[in-house]
C-alpha cells in the first residue's frame, strides 16, 4: 500500500502518541507498547527512518525522563538508568528492522505473510530482547555482584514471554487495523473503477 507523505506523518503521530500513552507506566494495566511502536514504525513507515526512529527514539527517552524526575528521582541514578541504558537505541533499531524486512517481504495479505509477521516478530523480539536485557544485566550497577551467565539464563526466562506477548497484543491490533485499512481502500477504489457513487 503505497502512502503520501501526509499519510505517514498521521501514522508518524498515532504511534508516537501510543508510545507515550503507554509508557508512562511499563507495568500499568495498559502496558508499554514501545517495542511494537518500533516495529510498526518499521514496518509503515520504512524510508523514513531517517526522521521518524530518531525522533520516536527522543520521545521514549523524554518520557522516561518526566516519569522519573516526577517521582523526584534523579533521572542518571534511577534503577533503570546506566550505561545500559544508551543500548536501547540498537535494541529498539532491531524492531525497527524488524518491521521494515517485513514490509519489503510480505506483498500481499495471505497465510504467507501471516508467517512472515509471526517469524519476523519472534526474531526481532528475540534481539532487541538480548540486547536490552544483555546490557542491562552486565552493565548496570543495579545488578548486584557476582554476575553469571547462569543467573543471565535465568534472568533472560524470567523476563522474554511477558515482553513478547506484550509486543505480540500490540502487533496484532496494528495488523488488523492494516488488512482493514488495505481492504477498504481496494473496495473504495474498485467502486470508483466500476463507476459507484461513493457515499
Amino acid at each position: 500500500m503505497a502512502l503520501t507523505q501526509k499519510h505517514r506523518v498521521g501514522i508518524f503521530l498515532a504511534l508516537a502518541a501510543v508510545m507515550a500513552a503507554t509508557r508512562m507506566n511499563h507495568f500499568g494495566a495498559l502496558p508499554d507498547a514501545s517495542w511494537a511502536v518500533f516495529f510498526l514504525g518499521g514496518f509503515w513507515l520504512r524510508g523514513s527512518a531517517r526522521w521518524a526512529f530518531p525522533i520516536l527514539m527522543a520521545e521514549a527517552v523524554l518520557v522516561d525522563f518526566i516519569v522519573i524526575t516526577n517521582q523526584g528521582m534523579d533521572f542518571w541514578s534511577h534503577y533503570c538508568v546506566s550505561a545500559a541504558y544508551w543500548f536501547l537505541v540498537p535494541a529498539y533499531f532491531s524492531m525497527w528492522l524488524g518491521g521494515g524486512w517485513l514490509a519489503r517481504h510480505a506483498r500481499a495479505l495471505d497465510a504467507r505473510a501471516f508467517g512472515l509477521l509471526v517469524g519476523s516478530l519472534v526474531a526481532t523480539v528475540s534481539v532487541c530482547y538480548l540486547i536490552s536485557n544483555g546490557s542491562f544485566y552486565w552493565l548496570s550497577n543495579s545488578v548486584p555482584q557476582p554476575r553469571s551467565m547462569g543467573a543471565w539464563m535465568e534472568n533472560l526466562a524470567d523476563w522474554y514471554l511477558p515482553y513478547l506477548r506484550t509486543s505480540a497484543i500490540y502487533v496484532a491490533i496494528g495488523a488488523v487495523m492494516h488488512v482493514l485499512v488495505v481492504k477498504l481502500t481496494a473496495t473504495l477504489r474498485h467502486d470508483q473503477g466500476a463507476g459507484r457513487p461513493i457515499h
